[in-house]
């Protein structure tokens, strides 16, 4: 038996450097739909009816999508890149801001987790012998874009 990663066996179209790469992102899928499930609660539908579904999908996914670019824009201000942020980190930090916003401090969001962010531990720990895969690998060719 014989297991394949893709059905693209040409080394001149698919690089085997870009399928580790491509292998690589999958798993950024992966926790999405953890995150999705675990932290923003959608590992179980609160009604029955389609539209109570759909609604609880799309409310979520949206709430999701906003988390993102929360955590994309502190990556921004912080230098960093999207993956040494902690979007769970972030989510849990929100809470925080409210209460700095309730006792006067007028920043805006990204600003305060920024700001913030060692108190909170927003940036992950770099882990021994880390290796960015889209440092080392990047998928697009300067020669062939």
């Amino acid at each position: 038996w014989r297991r394949f990663l893709t059905n693209e066996l040409d080394p001149e179209q698919l690089p085997a450097r870009y399928l580790v790469a491509l292998y690589y992102r999958r798993w950024t899928i992966e926790r999405a739909y953890a995150t999705i499930k675990r932290l923003l609660g959608l590992a179980y539908f609160w009604c029955g009816s389609q539209n109570a579904v759909e609604l609880q999908l799309w409310s979520t996914w949206i709430v999701y999508t906003v988390l993102i670019d929360l955590c994309d824009e502190v990556a921004g201000l912080l230098k960093l890149p999207f993956e040494r942020i902690s979007v769970e980190m972030v989510f849990r930090s929100i809470y925080y801001y409210t209460k700095a916003v309730e006792r006067g401090d007028v920043r805006p969001l990204p600003e305060y987790l920024a700001n913030r962010s060692a108190d909170l531990g927003i940036v992950k720990r770099k882990r021994k012998n880390e290796i960015s895969m889209f440092e080392s690998w990047p998928l697009t060719n300067a020669s062939n874009p």
